[in-house]
């Protein structure tokens, strides 16, 4: 896979995503979204990536919009202006909808779709000196392409502030909402998201698939009839895999699952 603003990093079974435009602190153009889209597509089909963790080079994780690109947009006829912005909300949607588990590694500013791209992935771990932002209406605009993925991150009742506001968020506050899993200092970063990334790789991929995939199907239901038949058959099927068997003999057996990695 070669590309002109990634940089794919495999550290054994999980791949790291580098966005790698850090003279404009990782800022969004269309080479960037169609890469990113593209890479998320090719590693979430590649049986041999157990983790994808999305970083940023340079001082700030993302910064959101290029507004070069912004403002080119703005002045393209209406039906490329509407093209290009589905290509964007397209990028979170493949993001967000990945079977294999996505972790965000935020350092520095992570503005507009920059903190879109944390809240798409299913784990976001920041630094200290981590920034976030909904910042688009100072430009005029609004958080449309990342808005739900944001406000089911943080809930509705903190969106209307910040949607609003503009107002920037530090790691610890980004935590506190629900943005953020865990918050370390910027030299701890990455022993944390190995860490997490070693938690992920102890579970079995079709078993983590179909956990994405439950809470997707119960989020905001009533706990009625049809929620209750769904999930009795969920465990159902999934217990009679070869994955499940496995990890059931393993657990008995006291002894590693097939599919953890040995120690190095």
């Amino acid at each position: 896979m070669n590309y002109t603003t990634l940089k794919i990093e495999r550290r054994g079974d999980a791949a790291w995503v580098w966005m790698a435009r850090p003279e404009v602190h990782n800022a969004f153009d269309e080479t960037l979204i169609a890469e990113l889209s593209e890479v998320f597509t090719v590693l979430d089909h590649d049986p041999t990536v157990r983790a994808i963790v999305l970083a940023g080079e340079g001082k700030s994780f993302s910064a959101g919009a290029d507004l070069n690109w912004m403002k080119r947009q703005g002045a393209a006829p209406q039906d490329e202006n509407l093209s290009d912005a589905r290509k964007l909300a397209s990028l979170f949607r493949t993001i967000s909808t990945c079977a294999t588990p996505t972790l965000a590694r935020v350092h520095g500013a992570a503005l507009g779709g920059g903190m879109g791209l944390a809240a798409a992935c299913d784990i976001c771990i920041a630094s200290t000196q981590a920034l976030f932002a909904t910042s688009e209406v100072r430009l005029g605009i609004i958080p449309a392409a990342i808005g739900p993925y944001v406000v089911r991150a943080i809930g509705e009742r903190h969106a209307y502030r910040y949607f609003q506001t503009a107002e920037r968020i530090s790691g610890e506050r980004a935590r506190e909402m629900g943005l953020a899993h865990e918050v370390t200092e910027p030299d701890a970063l990455d022993a944390k998201v190995t860490e997490i990334v070693g938690a992920l790789l102890a579970g079995g991929s079709a078993a983590q698939a179909a956990a994405t995939d439950l809470i997707r199907a119960v989020a905001h239901r009533a706990v009625d009839d049809a929620v209750v038949e769904d999930t009795a058959r969920r465990i159902a099927m999934l217990r009679s895999m070869p994955e499940a068997k496995e990890g059931l003999s393993a657990f008995l057996e006291k002894r590693p699952a097939a599919w953890v990695p040995a120690k190095a």
